[in-house]
């Protein structure tokens, strides 16, 4: 089995802002797989799909995104998975808009669902896909900005974004996070290689 969480805030007002962007790339594996029944558990949001054989576990934590790690450290301990079968995905602030990044391990860089995640696991060594939001404008704070919905240009590289990360976590559960990690990254670059020739 394998757990793919993506982090965000519960909520209607929440979920088109940019700090939802785990829980957009979550939606959108829900939808090409046809999941549809989604039940509470371990204040979490959580359904289920097969995918290469393999039992697939999508997970909204509903803690809010700061006590993220409420949800997921009880759902790995009640499935018995190990830190290799964890994928989360969230909002990235050093990030351009629209960039993914997948890694094996690392810190919380400052995101406040990933450490409550880190804290509660007592362990940073699992895999992450990061969904770049960029830096707040001039006189925006972080809070402000991250629970704000992006521009109409922003939306469109989102969906670009959620495109390559779902791919990403795809390749994670059939071929590894060394695969995902190869195939994302290069068709980010090819994707840069291709806007940089247009705009020369």
């Amino acid at each position: 089995m394998k757990m793919i969480v993506g982090l965000g805030n519960p909520g209607k007002e929440y979920e088109k802002t940019r700090h939802n962007a785990g829980f957009w790339v979550v939606d959108s594996l829900a939808d090409k797989f046809g999941v549809t029944t989604w039940k509470d558990q371990y204040n979490a949001s959580i359904s289920e799909f097969r995918l290469g054989g393999e039992k697939i576990l999508l997970v909204k934590p509903q803690t809010y995104m700061n006590l993220s790690g409420e949800a997921v450290q009880p759902l790995m301990h009640f499935y018995k998975l190990d830190l290799d079968d964890l994928l989360v995905i969230y909002d990235d602030l050093d990030l351009p808009t629209g960039t993914v990044r997948i890694r094996k391990n690392g810190s919380s860089g400052g995101q406040k669902g990933m450490t409550s995640i880190i804290q509660r696991l007592n362990e940073d060594d699992f895999p992450r896909i990061r969904m770049g939001i960029g830096r707040p404008p001039a006189g925006w704070t972080v809070a402000n900005y991250v629970t704000s919905q992006p521009t109409e240009e922003e939306v469109e590289k989102f969906k670009v974004a959620v495109s390559f990360a779902m791919q990403g976590v795809e390749l994670f559960i059939t071929d590894g996070i060394q695969k995902a990690m190869n195939e994302v990254h290069r068709k980010e670059k090819k994707k840069n290689e291709e806007k940089t020739s247009e705009e020369e």
